[in-house]
């Protein structure tokens, strides 16, 4: 059996792991999430990045290391490049970005965390004034969907977002607000989170990772 042979059957068997996982997804619109690598190898390459994120991409770390389990492949790819050109920062993450120099392995990484069942919170109550706020008229859900999991398969800009750490996420909104993190092309972000407060980001925050 050729090398070509063995990732397609390791990147067969990853999937056929993943629709068992979550039957209610279209197999589709997970081809269209995983993208171009092959999650069977990426799960071998991402040994080191499972430290920090978790074996299925479910992190315990809740501020520093956000969930990539079923994340959009191209979402992840664009971060990992961005780190590696420096429109975003992060000590840990610059560093080990910086040592993907061959896209194949970014393209394999970022699909065996995006055939893992996607993230979900586990919400005890639903906070009121975050919902309202999400779901307000070209609110949060305009770009990331009703539950949060966006609004296409394979989304580059939008990431899954329902379901990710609550300090992760008030960190991101603050961190687009303050202009520490500059990586998002539109600028949405960033004019969204200006007119926040930190009540507002705590309260979406808390609504969004119960989604």
């Amino acid at each position: 059996m050729s090398y070509t042979q063995i990732n397609f059957t390791l990147g067969a068997i990853a999937l056929l792991f993943a629709a068992a996982a979550f039957a209610d997804e279209n197999p589709d619109q997970i081809w269209q999430r995983i993208g171009a690598g092959d999650p069977g190898v990426g799960k071998f390459k991402s040994t080191y990045c499972q430290t920090c994120h978790g074996l299925d991409g479910n992190s315990t770390t809740s501020s520093h290391s956000p969930k990539l389990a079923g994340q959009y492949a191209a979402y992840i790819q664009k971060q990992i490049n961005n780190y590696k050109d420096g429109s975003r920062q992060d000590p840990v993450m610059t560093a080990i970005a910086m040592t993907l120099v061959d896209n194949q392995e970014v393209l394999d990484i970022s699909a065996y965390f995006a055939s893992q069942k996607q993230m979900k919170g586990a919400r005890t109550a639903v906070n009121k004034n975050g919902q309202t706020l999400y779901m307000r008229s070209n609110g949060c859900v305009s770009c990331h969907g009703v539950n949060g999991k966006g609004l296409t398969p394979n989304n580059p800009s939008t990431p899954v977002i329902g379901g990710q750490h609550k300090e992760y996420l008030k960190k991101q909104l603050r961190d687009f607000k303050d202009h520490a993190r500059t990586n998002e092309a539109s600028g949405m972000m960033e004019m969204m989170s200006s007119f926040m407060s930190e009540e507002e980001m705590e309260d979406v925050a808390s609504y969004v990772s119960g989604l």
